[in-house]
């Protein structure tokens, strides 16, 4: 994935979204997240509400830094305000934030989505205009994935997330997903980078095997501003 193309089509095309807090108590932020990355980690998702402003936009500026030479999309999972605060380029909705409310925060480009817990919720982020990717559970994937088809265009992009890793994941992709959102899967891996190349190899493998994503990819590279 190239930083060269707008934010939707980055979203569009990432496979692999890493949530992670500041890291303060094992110090390693930076270097974990060179790890992740170097493993295939495609968006950054900072979350940590017990940040005050100047701390929390000296973490995301970190985050920037770490991410710039791969061209992965950084945001944060949280607070609306805080998000258009530090400019970030994606912000995961808290449950019961209002979309449109938060998306007059971020600037123009920036990406915005939110979990769905059940088929309802599914239907209302898929049926939202003023998001741009949903965050799924592991029961929703077979809904999802005839919802909104990973590799139509008009689809939505939606990532599975909650104890998504290595033990899950072949059921989650025979499933139908194709996008996953992880924490402690890296979180508390030995060698995130590794952990990450197998999650990284596993999702690479289930696209090529798809004969509908060759033709996404060329479609999704061309997509212009938000993802919706």
């Amino acid at each position: 994935m190239t930083a060269l193309m707008g934010l939707a089509a980055r979203l569009r095309l990432a496979r692999l979204v890493l949530r992670t807090d500041a890291r303060r108590r094992q110090g390693d932020l930076a270097a974990f997240l060179t790890a992740a990355l170097a493993g295939g980690v495609d968006v950054v998702q900072v979350r940590q509400d017990d940040l005050d402003a100047a701390t929390g936009r000296a973490v995301l500026e970190e985050v920037r830094a770490v991410a710039a030479t791969s061209g992965a999309v950084v945001g944060v999972a949280g607070d609306p305000a805080w998000a258009g605060a530090v400019g970030a380029d994606l912000l995961h909705l808290r449950p019961g934030d209002d979309a449109s409310a938060a998306r007059a925060a971020l600037h123009p480009d920036a990406l915005l989505g939110r979990s769905a817990h059940d088929g309802d919720q599914l239907d209302a982020a898929l049926a939202d205009e003023a998001l741009d990717f949903v965050a799924v559970g592991p029961g929703l994937v077979a809904r999802a994935a005839r919802t909104a088809p990973v590799f139509a265009v008009a689809s939505t992009p939606w990532f599975v997330g909650g104890g998504v890793g290595a033990a899950t994941l072949d059921d989650l992709l025979a499933a139908g997903a194709r996008r996953v959102l992880v924490g402690s899967a890296l979180a508390d891996a030995d060698d995130p980078q590794d952990a990450a190349a197998r999650l990284t190899r596993s999702l690479a493998d289930a696209w090529r095997a798809d004969p509908g994503a060759e033709r996404y990819r060329f479609a999704a590279a061309a997509t212009p501003g938000r993802a919706r």
